[in-house]
């Protein structure tokens, strides 16, 4: 690697970027942008409508304004419309979810140097919305990531021939439709918590496909799962796991697939110095933050891991930079 000539302004701003990522975990934390879109509004009715300190949300509105995520002129702020489009909780598509999760997690990473201290995550900080939204929050921030990709992805995978889709630990449902529509023949069985159900009955029903999905409550570390299926998808999961987590789960997975049936896993894949990709190596941190013993894994890591449990024949059938590297494996 070689060696970076630093300037004190790159420092500074690197020390200084929670600031921007601070205004705006507040402002989606108040879901700022649902309420306030519309007409241009005063810090005064600002606080009266979110029921916020009067002095506390000016400061707040001038931060915003001055990075440009408000408009402002004299007295009166605005919602720009590209803003409202991408923040607010009525506009189909928005990432209002993610931007509450980022600040979740930005409340986690503030612990970082006890972390790295004692080796054990700290105890978590809720948001002002409570623990129970914070959780809806992440489901809904994972279909703002997987989203967008997730009929690509599913192309760049075809062909793919399966009649039945295990998809373990499958949230609101976001690759059980994209697997589905890109595979009109096939069903699926979505497992995941029970508290996960009405998110993912809601998103299947909006897509058509209540008659072809079964969803299953249940822990992927505790539960069998639901057997006979030809493909499982594991994604998003093992980053949050250890190895012997992993080992576990794919052992879950084995048991439960058909013969001959095959294993995809969507996740990160580092290289074997775990530098690159830039964003697995970050994400590790947020691991390290959140969870007990996640990480990002290689893929000789993850070969030996599903051998072990007796699949065979791993390979990488898709490559990223971010979460969208795709591995298989298949149940002999």
């Amino acid at each position: 690697m070689p060696d970076t000539p630093w300037t004190v302004d790159q420092i500074s701003q690197i020390s200084r970027s929670f600031q921007g990522a601070c205004v705006l975990g507040a402002a989606a934390d108040l879901d700022l942008f649902t309420s306030l879109a519309g007409e241009p509004f005063t810090a005064a009715a600002a606080a009266n409508k979110l029921r916020a300190d009067l002095r506390a949300i000016t400061i707040l509105l001038d931060a915003l304004a001055a990075l440009e995520l408000l408009g402002k002129h004299a007295d009166r702020y605005w919602v720009p419309a590209t803003v409202a489009d991408m923040l607010s909780s009525e506009k189909p598509g928005n990432q209002l979810a993610m931007a509450q999760h980022q600040a979740n997690c930005l409340r986690r990473w503030g612990q970082l140097g006890a972390v790295v201290k004692t080796g054990r995550v700290v105890a978590r900080q809720p948001s002002i919305r409570g623990a129970d939204a914070d959780y809806a929050s992440f489901i809904e921030a994972m279909d703002n990531v997987s989203g967008p990709v997730a009929a690509t992805l599913v192309a760049d995978l075809q062909p793919l021939q399966f009649r039945h889709l295990l998809d373990v630990g499958g949230g609101s449902g976001t690759w059980t439709i994209a697997f589905l529509l890109g595979n009109p023949s096939a069903r699926a069985t979505l497992f995941d918590l029970p508290q996960v159900m009405p998110q993912a009955r809601d998103r299947i029903a909006k897509a058509n496909l209540t008659g072809r999905v079964t969803l299953t409550g249940g822990d992927f570390y505790t539960d069998r799962l639901p057997a006979g299926a030809d493909l499982a998808f594991v994604s998003a999961i093992v980053h949050q796991n250890s190895r012997e987590q992993n080992r576990q789960l794919f052992a879950r997975v084995f048991e439960a697939l058909a013969s001959h049936g095959q294993i995809l896993i969507r996740d990160i894949l580092m290289d074997s110095s775990r530098t690159t990709p830039i964003a697995g190596a970050l994400f590790a941190v947020n691991m390290l933050v959140g969870t007990d013993s996640g990480g990002t894994y290689t893929f000789d890591e993850l070969h030996d891991d599903l051998c072990y449990v007796g699949f065979t024949l791993p390979k990488v059938l898709r490559h990223d930079e971010g979460m969208h590297s795709v591995l298989a494996a298949t149940k002999p």
